[in-house]
């Protein structure tokens, strides 16, 4: 296992981190998690060195945590770097905010967490939070020895990370990042911006939820097959995060032990800076393929925000370009109605202010009730 530091943060962390949300199940209930298999693969990424583990309130209907806590047992629980988080759509209050706290130390059997991570934030959530003084809450968090360290992970555009990053001096934020997702998000620029503040990056989805690895397009693969060493798509993905030496760990949700051992095996080979010029190109060609076969010409610009209604536009076509590039429309839809608090694109009430400003002359407002339509909102 290789491993790199957090900037400031003088303690080794593997390139690899757990991610706790996609556990093997039982049945297609994201809570029927089936926990024995759960515990035998975290604690065999552990033993292989991997300690940077990540989960959440949220995560298999609250029981994420609760999974952790047997699983971290027996000395586990000091041999990594756990990271949960506060759970910012429900939070009500302040007080809420230490209340919730509590309730996840508890589930989680630990007086103390290495990371806590303010979720998914967006502008409204981000807004909110601060009204209710969440940075007074963060404050007490890392005095009170609650947490060590406090971040926050991001799905918004990359001005609201900007002005995020420039509110509170965080140790760790944690972004959407794959070669696909260069422009959108934090993407990045914001992974510039965060590693010039002396911000720990951590990246999520650098597998796109796994759309990177599965119903593989034909001309995707050819350009796979056409280099001389033989390479999965996920090995492909993976590597080339990891050449970027700005980026600490990246986050895998592995649900199989087959994708545990070949992340293991790729992040045991990873090198910062390593991808050859032919092996970018590569990567480059089949970016560019996936492009081809995008429904809305949408390059994420932003020029089309803020929208009078809260459309959050160019995440709303990211997301439906997603589904039919991959041919995954239900889970995709899954992953939309998860993700979007607010923003929806059944919100657009067809004031047209949009569409002038757009510079892919895009059919806004019908492109959105497409969303809509296939969405099912």
């Amino acid at each position: 296992m290789k491993y790199r530091q957090f900037p400031g943060i003088d303690q080794d962390i593997s390139i690899l981190g757990f991610g706790c949300m996609r556990l093997p199940r039982n049945s297609s209930d994201d809570s029927d998690v089936d926990v024995p298999r759960s515990k035998q693969m975290i604690r065999a990424a552990i033993d292989q060195g991997v300690n940077y583990i990540d989960t959440a309130w949220t995560y298999h209907g609250q029981k994420s945590e609760l999974i952790l806590a047997d699983v971290l047992a027996d000395g586990y629980r000091e041999r990594v770097f756990l990271t949960t988080k506060l759970p910012s759509w429900i939070v009500e209050s302040r007080e809420h905010m230490d209340e919730l706290l509590e309730k996840q130390l508890e589930k989680l059997n630990t007086p103390w967490v290495d990371g806590y991570l303010v979720h998914s934030l967006d502008r409204k959530l981000w807004n909110k939070l601060l009204d209710m003084g969440l940075l007074d809450f963060l404050d007490s968090v890392k005095t009170q020895g609650k947490a060590k360290y406090i971040g926050f992970s991001f799905h918004d555009t990359n001005d609201v990370f900007t002005e995020i990053i420039d509110a509170y001096p965080w140790d760790i934020c944690q972004i959407q990042y794959n070669y696909l997702d260069t422009d959108m998000q934090a993407g990045t620029k914001g992974l510039s911006d965060a590693h010039d503040r002396g911000i720990g990056v951590v990246v999520m989805e650098p597998l796109r939820g796994g759309m990177l690895t599965m119903q593989i397009p034909e001309s995707i693969q050819r350009h796979w097959d056409a280099y001389p060493a033989s390479r999965s798509p996920a090995e492909w993905a993976l590597k080339w995060v990891w050449n970027d030496p700005r980026i600490t760990v990246v986050l895998s949700g592995m649900s199989t032990e087959e994708q545990l051992e070949e992340n293991l095996a790729t992040a045991d080979a990873a090198e910062a800076e390593s991808l050859t010029p032919t092996e970018l190109q590569v990567i480059e060609a089949v970016k560019s393929e996936y492009e081809k076969l995008i429904q809305i010409p949408c390059t994420g610009c932003g020029y089309c925000m803020p929208c009078p209604f809260g459309v959050r536009i160019p995440e709303a076509f990211h997301f439906y370009n997603d589904a039919t590039m991959f041919n995954a429309m239900e889970r995709t839809r899954k992953r939309y109605n998860m993700i979007f608090t607010d923003g929806h694109a059944s919100k657009c009430t067809a004031c047209g202010r949009c569409e002038p400003l757009c510079p892919q002359h895009i059919e806004i407002i019908a492109s959105l009730e497409t969303v809509a339509q296939a969405f099912g909102e």
